[in-house]
């Protein structure tokens, strides 16, 4: 087909599948390069947890574009269960199979490995729909994040990697070159334009210099409450030592705990969490919008390169990527990062037993003692900032009304 026809034809629509606020943040960019590109035509649907909670994200999602669909996934009112997610899935396959019935997506693009993005794929690959996986062959050894974002990864048709190793790795699995393209994380895409948090919400927010975001990593109950406590107690360690003088406004400067997601394990952390908040020592945040976040981790980067002790604790791939990427201290805990590749400096505590977080507490005090340098200079592995345009373009050039073009990217093999 030549290029004047293809410029003529009608954009391919790309639908865009979201389902909780972490992922939202990062895949805003990518829907904007979409929105914009002339060859494409944005669908976005919401599911999971954007529909739950007394305060539902999806608004925070409706705010920045229209969305075309929702799919119900998990129940408001049951506990998250690993039993809960496999109905959760069933209910997802079915509901993206009908919204694909009635939308009629070229492709269906996804991000990580949640159960809302394999719901996705999973519909859309036995439906015959090209899906194109954003953040495929990381590795995030969390509650079934490896083997979801893997299934996912092979059952996508383009594969849009956020770091050369992960580009690698996906090679290693069996998938062709042509279909692998290293992107870069979009995460990385918004930074440089978010402004750092305004002080009179830093000073609502309780003039936090540290922040603990910690998600269910598939421990046990009681396992996942120690963790809980054994971050509380790292994060009360370092808050102290970010206080100067004039830094008290109205009442002491307090760490801000951000609820965690709504997984398997939420209720345990989220109890500590309320206890912690009802007996004053953190603010607690059910959430805060992508530029409220980001905006904090710019006033913390500020506050570390002075060096005033500020980290985020926790087992958030944010800490992994944007907080590294803009210079905040992170100390990493347990097991749900577990071999995802590492930017900057970060303390890791891979098991609270013993006096590991003590070490963690004393390393976050140290990179910012004085002469010390608290951010790294290496390139950061997660790209440049262009993620989102890059991936635009690909999905533009995959000639998707060319039905010998979709034929050849939905046939899946093994490469040699």
């Amino acid at each position: 087909m030549s290029g004047a026809r293809r410029a003529k034809a009608k954009p391919a629509s790309i639908m865009v599948v979201t389902g909780s606020r972490a992922e939202f943040g990062l895949l805003a960019p990518v829907m904007r390069a979409i929105d914009r590109h002339p060859q494409l035509a944005l669908q976005v649907a919401a599911a999971g947890s954007h529909l739950l909670g007394s305060q539902p994200t999806l608004a925070e999602v409706r705010a920045s574009f229209p969305v075309a669909a929702t799919v119900p996934m998990q129940r408001a009112r049951s506990t998250r269960s690993r039993r809960a997610d496999a109905l959760a899935v069933a209910r997802g396959i079915a509901g993206f199979t009908k919204v694909m019935d009635r939308l009629e997506p070229d492709a269906v693009l996804v991000l990580g490995d949640r159960i809302e993005a394999f719901a996705a794929a999973t519909a859309a690959a036995l439906r015959g729909v090209v899906v194109a996986h954003v953040h495929g062959g990381d590795r995030a050894e969390g509650i079934a994040d490896e083997s979801m974002r893997h299934a996912i990864s092979k059952l996508a048709h383009v594969h849009f990697a956020a770091s050369a190793q992960s580009a690698a790795r996906l090679a290693r699995m069996g998938e062709h070159a042509w279909r692998i393209h290293c992107s870069g994380s979009p995460g990385i895409d918004d930074l440089a334009r978010i402004p750092a948090l305004p002080s009179a919400r830093w000073v609502q927010l309780g003039c936090p210099r540290v922040v603990i975001l910690l998600h269910p990593a598939g421990l046990s109950e009681r396992q996942e409450q120690r963790t809980a406590l054994a971050c509380l107690r790292m994060a009360m360690h370092v808050q102290p030592a970010a206080v100067r003088p004039g830094d008290l406004v109205g009442s002491p400067p307090r760490p801000l705990w951000l609820a965690p997601n709504a997984d398997a394990g939420r209720e345990t952390i989220v109890y500590v969490q309320r206890v912690a908040a009802g007996a004053g020592v953190v603010t607690a945040c059910e959430h805060l919008p992508r530029a409220e976040f980001v905006g904090l981790l710019k006033r913390m980067a500020r506050d570390c390169a002075a060096g005033r002790p500020a980290a985020l604790i926790g087992n958030s791939s944010a800490g992994l990527i944007e907080a590294s990427a803009l210079g905040v201290l992170v100390i990493n805990v347990g097991p749900r990062q577990a071999g995802r590749q590492r930017a900057g400096r970060m303390a890791e505590v891979p098991s609270i037993e013993g006096r590991g977080w003590q070490d963690a507490v004393r390393r976050i005090e140290r990179w910012t003692s004085p002469g010390s340098q608290s951010g790294s200079r290496r390139p950061h592995p997660y790209g440049d900032g262009h993620a989102g345009e890059r991936i635009a373009e690909a999905l533009a050039g995959l000639r998707l009304d060319d039905p010998a073009s979709v034929a050849r990217l939905i046939r899946k093999q093994n490469a040699d």
